[in-house]
């Protein structure tokens, strides 16, 4: 296992060593029962319960069943599981066998799915039983897919893993794995285009934990933890199995899909003390007739990542539960939360102030650092990068600068050392010459009582000039007419300096995003 210091809140940067022979998943697994927690409860899924003793029989035998169906060292295995224990269990059994795991979006379409089979070569397929039926055609297409089998935590499904476990040893030797070693794979989310396999290594599970989940979140042992961001996005795999697993700590799953309802349903009845959500969840939770009482919940931090949080938004929260949100960025590349507000250090509107471990920059368009004050590209140097993207290596250089990467945001840092997000580096806006952020004008027009979610995207004129153009989701009764176009517009001006108002409304009944939560800006565009 890593050697490790004690993280705190002080921004004293984790001193970590991370031996060269080392396998992640052994390491999450053992170092719980070697601390004695063989009987405490690790997962709750809807089905039933996991105890990290039993979890680690799982997936020893899950590790079993991959050897004995021939994989080997560095074999892709393609996963596509909802959030029950079998995630965990495929997830980890994978990696203890050093086969990699590529864990993908469950919401995607068949298309989606034979896309992300051929570019990655998987020979195997781990999927719910809910998509069995999108892959099951793609076996006789794809050439390198060798066999599908299903994760039904009934067990009764022909083509199960359970059946293939039950027989299969739970004494299995470790892969000889190193820290540098290809340990699983994240597709993109797609909020910008096609998505990348993007290829993290053995280190860096443990270390967004003790980068950002430690000294940030202050997580231990005594956390029940509840994340609504899904277990194959990066954000969502640090919440509910990365960070609770470094600790001790308990994590609620759900296989659904976030709803209010959903959503305040597991709130209520597990109790969790950390709850992991996104903007336009907790919109729709602040909204809704389901969003329980404050006193009837154990909350004691909440955190937000995949699209800014609206300053009001996150005061409307904490007036509501006495509880801050903290709002932070990270990414798929990086693994998880670079940059963050703290409870000691919040400030509502921006993104916070660097993880310790994390150094952050802002670039102009000649690459060199702007001012304060003024909009640059984020880059991030850190412990957490991902090694490179499968097969593209055009998108790996431009992204993977030495120790740098790019991450495609657009962020203004102040004197005060906050960075406020200004959105992507590819939706930012040049209005008659002037730069203007989709975020600031998103921001105001949800201050609107009217105005539920927006998006603002670049839209061009009849002299072929960029100008604003907003799509908007109206609260109940309140109706998509010109005169609520007007009367935005006339909102927006006056928070904002005049060239900023959207020129065009576009009313929707939902904006395209990705099962994550993030605005998909490229369709709209």
């Amino acid at each position: 296992m890593p050697s490790l210091s004690s993280a705190d809140h002080s921004g004293h940067i984790p001193s970590i060593s991370i031996p060269r022979q080392y396998n992640a998943a052994y390491d999450l697994l053992q170092r719980n029962l070697q601390a004695g927690r063989r009987d405490k409860v690790a997962f709750i899924d809807d089905y039933c319960s996991c105890t990290y003793g039993e979890l680690d029989e799982k997936t020893s035998r899950f590790a079993n069943v991959l050897s004995d169906l021939g994989l080997k060292m560095e074999d892709r295995l393609l996963m596509c599981v909802h959030d029950t224990i079998d995630f965990p269990t495929v997830f980890l059994g994978a990696i203890k066998a050093g086969v990699v795991p590529v864990a993908v979006n469950t919401l995607l379409t068949q298309k989606d799915y034979e896309y992300m089979l051929r570019d990655s070569r998987a020979r195997i397929a781990v999927v719910s039983e809910a998509v069995y039926t999108l892959f099951e055609p793609l076996l006789s297409r794809i050439p390198t897919l060798e066999r599908i089998l299903v994760a039904d935590p009934s067990g009764t499904h022909e083509k199960g893993i359970a059946p293939l476990m039950a027989i299969a040893s739970d004494e299995v030797d470790i892969a000889d794995t190193t820290c540098d070693d290809i340990c699983f794979w994240l597709y993109s989310s797609g909020s910008t285009g096609a998505p990348k396999g993007t290829a993290h290594v053995h280190s860096s599970l443990i270390q967004t934990a003790e980068y950002f989940a430690k000294p940030t979140l202050g997580i231990c042992e005594d956390d029940v933890v509840f994340s609504a961001a899904k277990l194959f996005f990066a954000y969502g795999l640090g919440n509910g199995l990365t960070f609770p697993m470094s600790v001790g700590a308990t994590t609620i799953l759900m296989a659904e899909r976030p709803t209010p309802e959903s959503v305040c349903e597991r709130l209520v009845k597990h109790n969790p003390t950390i709850f992991y959500g996104v903007p336009t969840l907790y919109a729709f939770m602040l909204a809704s007739p389901d969003l329980p009482e404050a006193d009837t919940l154990n909350l004691r931090v909440c955190t937000s990542a995949g699209e800014a949080l609206p300053e009001e938004l996150g005061q409307k929260w904490y007036r509501k539960f006495g509880v801050h949100i903290l709002d932070g960025i990270g990414s798929t590349e990086m693994l998880h939360v670079f940059l963050s507000n703290t409870v000691e250090n919040i400030r509502y509107g921006t993104t916070g102030k660097p993880v310790p471990g994390y150094e952050l920059k802002l670039l102009g368009d000649n690459g060199e650092p702007v001012p304060i004050g003024e909009p640059g590209e984020l880059v991030i140097k850190g412990p957490t990068s991902a090694a490179y993207y499968w097969n593209n290596r055009t998108k790996s250089r431009g992204t993977f600068l030495g120790e740098w990467t790019k991450s495609g945001d657009k962020y203004i840092l102040d004197e005060d050392g906050y960075y406020t997000y200004s959105g992507r580096s590819d939706d930012m806006l040049k209005v008659s010459g002037i730069y203007v952020s989709p975020i600031e004008v998103e921001a105001a027009l949800i201050k609107h009582e009217a105005v539920l979610e927006v998006a603002v995207v670049g839209h061009r004129d009849d002299e072929d000039l960029v100008k604003p153009k907003a799509y908007v989701v109206l609260k109940d009764g309140y109706k998509g007419a010109p005169e609520m176009a007007e009367e935005l517009k006339a909102h927006v001006k006056a928070l904002l300096a005049p060239y900023k108002y959207p020129r065009w409304f576009e009313f929707l009944d939902e904006l395209p995003k990705t099962a994550t939560g993030k605005i998909q800006r490229f369709k709209l565009r």
